[in-house]
Order: structure tokens, then C-alpha cells, then sequence
């Protein structure tokens, strides 16, 4: 019955001279998300997005909930702009949903609601809605109308080639489209916070290009998988992910050896930051991203973050700033990652911990214990070994 999905945009309507560029950002997201499914053709005109039903309606409708930028979008009959035709639609979708619900003799309440963009038309939306709502009285006994909370609203918009007819309005993500925001490195490790972090990155519109650290044999190569796998889930919400895996043991093992106990975490985190930035500048990215939570563990208060930002120039942001930890696992469980994050194979993060890490590090003192660190040395040996592993929706690419 259906012809196409109809999809509308939110946030980028506001978007004024430079509109038309997240609007082809936006149309190219939702070709690639529905390519795989044979389909690639999408138009755009007037505010609207339009793809036609060449597929099964739930798979492209599981590919199009993921797409950042939608706000919503419905399955709809496209017809001519013609009074007749727009009511064979209406008793044709009307119809369609009567025998879906199954009525055993009760009524079903309804309304109709008409948006005419096209102001040449020669109805206008009340009278449009109020001709309709009569035809479906006449034409559907079990119907009655309720227009404040109606089971079934008959959505009509005449646009300015067409008119499109439908029932259902299915969320999207909202946001903006990946991409139009610029890149972004991602510190992903194998817990909770880094993969939220980079989703809510994501929905800004920024593409991500991860990198983790890896201290084999200290980490198994499992928890090395677990952080792709972790790639892949952020994959589905914006096209495939480069994951710089960076190798990290010498650099650990150094800092063990020759610096303060108390300040492991807070160097540890230093070195990431800066071979962060190597890469961002390599990969042409603007911006670093963490999952720090303030005053969630010992390297997120206020002092460890301005010990470990002094390293880089490159702007740290943090999306869970002022997220607290039940927050950041409803979201993890809602976009995926939060069962993979919790599988029990530790990352660098967990090893070399000193007992009592310091809270409050004074830069001064961070910048002393470093000096007997090769800091470049070591940057330069880590980038060197760094393998970069493609990850996809439905694969990873060695």
C-alpha cells in the first residue's frame, strides 16, 4: 500500500544560508545506512527527505531510528494534488489500519489533521480535514471522532508536487547528521562511559575516529576485540569507525619504573592525551573526546583534568561532564553498548593502579616526575605500532 517513507528534520531547519549542507550531509548518511538493503536512491525537496519502499519496511525502519538528523518519519501514500485522489488515499489507509486493529464491535476514535505547505492548493486545511473526517464517518461505522486524544490520527500533507497520506509518525534520533560537525579522536576503552561519550559526540554531528590503548600481554587480545565490538555498535549510528589501536606497554612499564606511585593515573592519562593529539593532527581532527565524568574516579576532578588537558592544544571534550553514573549506563543500555562494556576483560586503565592514586595532583609536581620519562621517545615507539582496524556495522576490517 505504502510508496514511500516521508522523513522530516528537526534542528536543521533552523540552520538558515547553510541549511542546504546538513541537508545533503543528511540525505548522504541515510543512502549508506540503506545501501546494504539495495537501496539508493533519496530525494530531497522542500524540507522533506523521500525514499521509496524497495525494501522490508522493519529493516529500513531499524537502519532509519539510527540515522542522526531525523526527527521522525512515516510510511505514506504519494498522490497527485487532487481532492479525489487524497480521499481514495485516506479510505485506503483508513481501511488498512481497521483490519490491522481488529475490531470486535467497538469503536475506534479519530481525527484528521491536514497541513497544506502548498498554499495554491485550492482547500484549505480545515475544510480539507473536516471533508475527510465526513467521508471516513460515512464510509466507516466503527469510527467516531475525538480530536483531543484520538486512537487513530489521518495525517494529510499537501506539498508542492504531491500529496502524502499516513498514520504513523516514528521517531528518529534527532541531532544533526555525522560529519557536519567535523572529526573527532575518541579515547575508547572497554568500559561503560568512552562509547556514550562518543555517541553523544556522534548526535552533534561529529564523525569519530577512535583510539585505544592496548598493554599486551598485560590486556588480553579479547579485551582488544571487545573495544572493536564496542566500534561496531557506535558503527550502526554513523558509518564505520578507524580504531587506532595504540600499543601501550612500554609506556606503562616506564612509568611504573620511574615515577611517583601516586601519580600514575594522572601521567598515564598525560601520555594518552598527547598521543590522542598526534593522531587527531595526523587524521585531520579538531577535537579530543573522553567519557570523563567530574568526580566520578580518582583522574576526573577537577585538578587531575587541568594536569592532564596542560599536555594538549587541541580543545577535550567531555560530553559526561555532569552525567552521573546511572545516567550513563540507562543511555549505554539504550544504544547498545552497555553488555559489552561490562564483559570482564580489563583494559590498561585497570593495571599498574597504585592504592591510593592522588586526587588533587598540582601540575608542578606531575611536570617534575615526568621529566625522567623519554616522553617523546616513547610517543614516537607507540605511534609506530599502532594498528588501525576499520570497524563496520556488520564487520571489521583488518
Amino acid at each position: 500500500m505504502y510508496d514511500l517513507l516521508l522523513i522530516r528534520y528537526g534542528e536543521i531547519g533552523t540552520k538558515g544560508k547553510n541549511r542546504h549542507v546538513f541537508e545533503q550531509r543528511l540525505q548522504a548518511n541515510i543512502q549508506a545506512a540503506l545501501k546494504s538493503l539495495g537501496i539508493e536512491e533519496v530525494e530531497r525537496a522542500h524540507a522533506r527527505l523521500y525514499v521509496p519502499l524497495q525494501a522490508n519496511l522493519e529493516d529500513m525502519v531499524k537502519r532509519l531510528e539510527r540515522v542522526f538528523g531525523i526527527s521522525s518519519f512515516s510510511p505514506v501514500v504519494r498522490v497527485p494534488l487532487d481532492v479525489q485522489a487524497i480521499e481514495a488515499a485516506a479510505l485506503e489507509v483508513v481501511a488498512a489500519n481497521l483490519r490491522e486493529k481488529q475490531l470486535d464491535g467497538s469503536k475506534l476514535t479519530f481525527k484528521v489533521n491536514t497541513r497544506r505547505a502548498n498554499k495554491g492548493f485550492p482547500v484549505t486545511s480545515p475544510i480539507m480535514s473536516r471533508d475527510l473526517g465526513a467521508l471516513l464517518l460515512q464510509e466507516f461505522p466503527q469510527l467516531s471522532v475525538d480530536v483531543h486524544e484520538p486512537e487513530l490520527t489521518l495525517e494529510v500533507e499537501i506539498r508542492e508536487h504531491y500529496s502524502y497520506v499516513y498514520t504513523e509518525k516514528i521517531p528518529g534520533p534527532g541531532g544533526l547528521p555525522v560529519g557536519v560537525s567535523g572529526r573527532g579522536v575518541l579515547l575508547l576503552s572497554g568500559g561503560i562511559d568512552s562509547p556514550v561519550a562518543g555517541y553523544r559526540m556522534m548526535k552533534r554531528g561529529v564523525a569519530p575516529i577512535a583510539v585505544h590503548f592496548h598493554s599486551y600481554p598485560f590486556t588480553s587480545e579479547r579485551s582488544k576485540e571487545k573495544v572493536l565490538d564496542l566500534a561496531r555498535v557506535l558503527s550502526t549510528y554513523g558509518g564505520p569507525i578507524p580504531v587506532h589501536v595504540v600499543h601501550f606497554t612500554e609506556i606503562q612499564k616506564a612509568i611504573n619504573e620511574f615515577c611517583p606511585g601516586k601519580l600514575m593515573i594522572t601521567i598515564m592519562r598525560r601520555m594518552m592525551l598527547r598521543i590522542a593529539e598526534a593522531i587527531a593532527r595526523q587524521q585531520g581532527a579538531a577535537a579530543l573526546i573522553t567519557g570523563e565524568s567530574l568526580g566520578q574516579v580518582a583522574s576526573q576532578t577537577m585538578e587531575s583534568i587541568i594536569a592532564t588537558n596542560a599536555v594538549v592544544q587541541l580543545p577535550v571534550f567531555r560530553p559526561l561532564i555532569g552525567a552521573d553514573k546511572m545516567e550513563i549506563v540507562d543511555l549505554a543500555e539504550r544504544i547498545g553498548t552497555y553488555k559489552l562494556s561490562i564483559q570482564p576483560y580489563e583494559d590498561c586503565c585497570t593495571i599498574f593502579v597504585p592504592r591510593h592514586p592522588e586526587t588533587h595532583p598540582k601540575l608542578p609536581e606531575v611536570e617534575k616526575a615526568e621529566r625522567k620519562l623519554p616522553v617523546k621517545a616513547l610517543i614516537e615507539e607507540a605511534l609506530a605500532r599502532t594498528e588501525v582496524i576499520l570497524c563496520g556495522e556488520d564487520q571489521i576490517f583488518r
